[in-house]
């Protein structure tokens, strides 16, 4: 029996699967958690894939048919010329680097910015950290030789060299995805000299073969991805199939075959990690919005969810502004939440958990409604993320995003799309994995509800702040 390795290392741990080649089944796993912060020394990203790896059983085995390494992106990974890191690892939540990003817009402007690389800086994108150092730490900044990207660390550790794939290299604020090659330019301008960068790959190409240190020398490992896209690779999406993670905080991605151009700076064009692109939508506040309403009432989320569901579909005219730590999508750093429609009626704990409910689903049907601008088609949303598990929330998905909902089964897909994307660099097919259902639903044609809800939250959204 085959298997290939699936490896996620995000902000929080390290998870690796053994999956079965042939059926996609998982065999083993193990996981091993990364330290807090928003910076770290990269260190402790090997150490914790060698312990993820050997919980997996995989060490000695002779089964493995390649690897490949999905991980969290934008991260700064500065090295010098003993490829030691100069500095800890800027993550891509932090911020220190938000005074360089505004800098960078105001010089250059939005438009040019899509234009030339697809995004807008934002203090999440790897140049603005370079410029951050070049301007803060600038006897540490003389010292960097190469500059990497999280996962590219972890192929280099692999294998011995340094690699990375589109989907990675996009995230960075210096590589264009629809022209397919870095911007020196941009670099020299705002880092101050060009660093030596990892080749960008295709995405069914191997970067190199393990090293005997992981016990399986000559498998070869895969370009690698940004977590988003290896998440797509896991799930199979197709144009049309819309991915919302209902995390702490939400995403909304989708596949185009056209590179996304959008100067307001909303929609990320990203790569995807099979050639085409993965446009893309940030929000900070998500599931956090339902553990807040659930803490201020007093109650934990199961219950949050049993009061929403008794509650009236529209939450009695109810409705929450969700930007309870100011916004990304859409952009409003310094704004707070709102209520809006409240009355001696409607003001009850059944309507309250549902009104945080429909905030959450509102915000994500706002980032759907932007990439429908941009031309994107939303025909299908696969709903992901611990806040998925809400019942109250996947009930009403699909009558306030007005399309049929797909809820997969609980699983560990950036790790999954990093195995499928390991199997295409080791037999040169990439496999055709299906991920199973958890549920699904359908809009209810008799039920206009849905389309208040979403009238009532875009109107008290423009009154409150404008946009």
């Amino acid at each position: 029996m085959s298997i290939a390795i699936g490896i996620d290392s995000s902000t929080q741990s390290c998870k690796v699967l053994a999956v079965d080649l042939e059926t996609g089944a998982i065999r083993s796993s193990g996981s091993a958690p990364h330290p807090d912060g928003t910076s770290v020394d990269p260190v402790h990203w090997e150490r914790a894939l060698a312990k993820a790896w050997n919980d997996g059983g995989i060490r000695g085995s002779a089964d493995v048919a390649g690897v490949s390494v999905a991980a969290q992106q934008h991260g700064m990974v500065a090295l010098d010329a003993e490829n030691r890191p100069v500095h800890d690892a800027l993550l891509w939540n932090d911020t220190r680097s938000a005074g360089a990003a505004e800098d960078m817009v105001a010089e250059l402007g939005a438009a040019a910015w899509a234009e030339a690389v697809n995004v807008v800086p934002v203090a999440s994108f790897t140049l603005t950290k370079l410029a951050w150092l070049a301007r803060n730490r600038p006897e540490l900044a003389a010292k960097v030789e190469r500059v990497v990207l999280p996962h590219d660390y972890l192929n280099y550790r692999l294998t011995g060299r340094f690699f990375t794939d589109r989907s990675d290299a996009s995230g960075t604020a210096y590589y264009s995805a629809a022209a397919d090659t870095y911007r020196a330019d941009l670099l020299r301008k705002y880092f101050g000299r060009l660093p030596e960068l990892p080749p960008v790959l295709a995405p069914q190409e191997s970067g190199g073969t393990l090293l005997p240190d992981w016990d399986a020398g000559g498998v070869p490992v895969g370009a690698g991805a940004g977590d988003n896209a290896g998440a797509a690779l896991g799930l199979g999406i197709s144009p049309g199939d819309v991915v919302v993670s209902v995390g702490t905080s939400g995403t909304v991605f989708t596949s185009a075959r056209e590179p996304v151009n959008d100067p307001s700076g909303a929609v990320a064009g990203f790569a995807d990690a099979t050639g085409a692109y993965l446009p893309l939508l940030a929000m900070i506040n998500s599931a956090r919005v339902m553990a807040a309403t659930g803490a201020m009432l007093g109650v934990d989320l199961p219950e949050l969810d049993r009061l929403a569901l008794s509650a009236a579909p529209d939450a009695a005219g109810l409705t929450l502004l969700p930007y309870l730590d100011g916004e990304r999508t859409p952009n409003l750093p310094y704004a707070t939440g709102g209520l809006v429609g409240l009355t001696r009626s409607n003001m009850t704990p059944e309507n309250l958990a549902r009104a945080a409910v429909l905030a959450v689903l509102n915000s994500l049907a706002d980032a759907q409604e932007l990439l429908r601008v941009r031309g994107i088609p939303v025909e299908k949303v696969l709903l992901i993320g611990g806040g998925s598990k809400s019942r109250a929330l996947r009930q009403a998905a699909a009558d306030v995003f007005g399309v049929p909902v797909e809820v997969p089964a609980a699983a560990e897909y950036v790790a999954l799309g990093a195995a499928r994307q390991a199997a295409w660099a080791a037999t040169g097919s990439l496999p055709q994995w299906k991920p199973a259902l958890d549920a699904a639903y359908e809009p209810d044609p008799g039920a206009d509800w849905g389309a208040e809800v979403r009238r009532r939250f875009t109107a008290a959204r423009m009154s409150l702040y404008g946009v």
